[in-house]
């Protein structure tokens, strides 16, 4: 194989290019390329070797870091964590610009490669131009900063420690317990310097993705645990899909008609109206999910981290001998709640598990239950579709002329604020694929460069992302991205001029929406004059988007049938009603409200969150 001399940069970008990644026989290149923007930090080394191999990798310049690290995380999220893209900076301002989105991919289990640039390891030119100084130590940079939000974490000091860092990223990125953002900081006089690297560092090297099986002696306690339960429930998670495990799960639940419950990572594991599936459990939960939640005496989490929104901060599960069955291939959520822990592979689990107990069904009152529950939340949600008449349409009204334009296939994305709690109760998922919510980080600006990674990932599906006026001044500028690779998606923006979810949650603790609206700041001091104005279309069209503005659900359907058609990205605007929300069904969370307060509005909310609080259990 022979020796090969090369940069540092170039060792790495030849070494991305000829990883794989298989599962269950089907094999697909690991990186689909590399989103950069180039500073002094990176240009001439990493820089250097992304434009001599331009011509067999993808390189994708992006307008914003924290944005394209979004972008590969959606990418890995929609491709089942089975492929990503490496992202690269400069160091300073470049790097951390990426902290935000990086902690998102960990806390979102999804693969992605960061390569930062860094100082200079010889400290020769110190301190450099965007440098951070210690008087503690010559060895911290920002990049340190990434530690804590990475899965692993490693800076290259030296050309010979380049090969073990890079098999070990490979193993945490192609892990499916371990996995998120792996972080390789690259000091820039390092990327430049050249070494004579193994060849077969650079030769093809498939990384097979395992499907471990759980311990056969807990498979039979949970069988045994599972075929004595009266009124058993799912709690489905993100793992399903990301195991490819819907099928297996809509067997198992055909068979003993035991009702699924859906996570906003999970939403789609089976269609909306199949006879089990019971919808969005939890604090943005349907009522048939939450009842059925409230009852259960067995509850099995298949591929979920239990977050305080999927237990309603500890409050979903009353029933005060309820057991917990955890499938999950990673230790730390399997063991959660004092569950029962089939640690494996979540369609290899379900499996063996529906081979154990083929003798359990529900009994006819459950289903009798189940059946009338969900057909009350079908109207309710009718109902909301079809709002109150009033002169500005509600978020759901335009959530349910969204959904009328879209067919099975389409992909809704969205991230932050009150529309994922709404679509999580009433988006009619048909597809596995067809709903994908960042929200184990809830991070604004997330929407739009997420749906890029979306696109990027599935470029024979329409993709259309929700976002709320907040969020979208937070990160618009991805729009320019899309155009610029001609990457198209329809983006429907409702504007409710600000924070309406923050603000809903501000009056329910007694601060009654306190700088939760953009208003102008008047002569008293205070901001609470006009609102302010924000021509979203304009700003859009100048972007390169098309743009078109809705006022009704009709003219929504059409505007969103008419960027469907379009051959390029579409901004659509929707001025909605910012105090028009859906409430709550069987379900609290635990926002904690000041204990002493002189405004009554705070002592009455604090008077209401001790009696909800009642309803909290500790789980071991």
């Amino acid at each position: 194989m022979g020796i090969r001399r090369l940069t540092v940069g170039q060792a790495i970008v030849e070494f991305l290019i000829a990883q794989r990644s298989e599962r269950d026989g089907v094999t697909q290149p690991l990186f689909a390329g590399v989103f950069g923007i180039f500073g002094h930090g990176n240009v001439a080394g990493l820089g250097e070797a992304l434009l001599a191999a331009s011509d067999r990798f993808r390189f994708v310049l992006p307008r914003n870091e924290q944005a394209m690290v979004h972008t590969a995380a959606a990418f890995a999220k929609m491709r089942n964590r089975l492929q990503t893209f490496a992202c690269t900076t400069s160091i300073g301002p470049g790097a951390t610009n990426m902290l935000t989105a990086a902690a998102g991919a960990t806390i979102n289990r999804l693969p992605v490669l960061l390569l930062p640039g860094d100082i200079f390891a010889t400290r020769r030119a110190a301190p450099v131009l965007q440098q951070l100084e210690s008087a503690a130590s010559l060895d911290i940079s920002v990049n340190d900063c990434f530690k804590p939000v990475s899965r692993f974490w490693d800076r290259l000091n030296r050309p010979e420690q380049l090969a073990p860092s890079l098999m070990e990223a490979m193993r945490v990125l192609t892990s499916p317990a371990d996995t998120g953002a792996v972080t390789l900081a690259l000091p820039q006089d390092v990327q430049a310097e050249a070494f004579d690297f193994p060849g077969e560092l650079f030769e093809p090297r498939t990384w097979h993705v395992p499907r471990p099986r759980p311990d056969a002696t807990a498979l039979g306690r949970a069988a045994a645990v599972l075929g004595s339960a009266v009124r058993p429930f799912i709690v489905a998670g993100g793992g399903v899909i990301y195991s490819d495990a819907c099928d297996a799960l809509r067997r198992f639940v055909e068979r003993t008609g035991i009702a699924v419950g859906e996570t906003q990572a999970g939403k789609g594991v089976l269609p909306f109206d199949h006879p089990q599936s019971a919808g969005a459990v939890g604090a943005t939960g349907t009522s048939t999910a939450n009842r059925l939640a409230r009852d259960a005496d067995v509850v099995m989490v298949i591929g979920s981290r239990l977050s305080d929104f999927t237990t309603a901060s500890n409050t979903a599960f009353e029933n005060p001998a309820v057991r917990f069955i955890a499938i999950n291939v990673a230790e730390l959520d399997a063991y959660k709640r004092g569950a029962l822990p089939l640690v494996g592979d979540a369609r290899v689990t379900v499996g063996e598990l529906d081979a154990r107990t083929a003798a359990y069904r529900v009994g006819e009152a459950y289903a009798t239950s189940l059946a009338t529950w969900k057909r009350e939340w079908e109207e309710e949600t009718d109902r909301l579709f079809r709002g109150t008449g009033a002169p500005v349409m509600s978020q759901a009204e335009a959530i349910g002329a969204v959904h009328a334009a879209l067919d099975a296939r389409d992909v809704i994305v969205c991230a932050a604020g009150s529309l994922p709690g709404d679509l999580h109760k009433l988006w009619r998922s048909r597809d596995s694929k067809g709903y994908h919510l960042e929200y184990g980080y809830s991070c604004m600006g997330y929407e739009i460069a997420g749906g890029l990674g979306v696109k990027l990932a599935a470029p024979d599906r329409e993709v259309v992302v929700l976002v709320g006026d907040g969020s979208y001044l937070m990160m618009a500028q991805e729009l320019a991205t899309a155009v610029q690779e001609g990457l198209k998606m329809t983006v429907v923006l409702l504007d409710n001029h600000g924070f309406s979810s923050i603000g809903g949650l501000s009056a329910a603790v007694g601060c009654g929406g306190f700088a939760t609206e953009y208003r102008c700041r008047t002569g008293s001091g205070a901001l609470d004059g006009e609102h302010v104005r924000v021509d979203f279309a304009a700003n859009a069209a100048s972007l390169g988007a098309n743009a078109l503005v809705a006022a009704d659900a009709a003219s929504l359907r059409r505007a969103v049938a008419e960027a469907r058609a379009a051959a390029g990205t579409t901004v659509v605007v929707v001025p909605v009603d910012r105090n028009a929300r859906v409430g709550g069904y069987e379900s609290w969370w635990d926002v904690p409200v000041a204990e002493t307060s002189t405004l009554q509005s705070v002592r009455d909310a604090r008077a209401e969150y001790d009696r909800a609080r009642r309803r909290q259990r500790h789980f071991l």
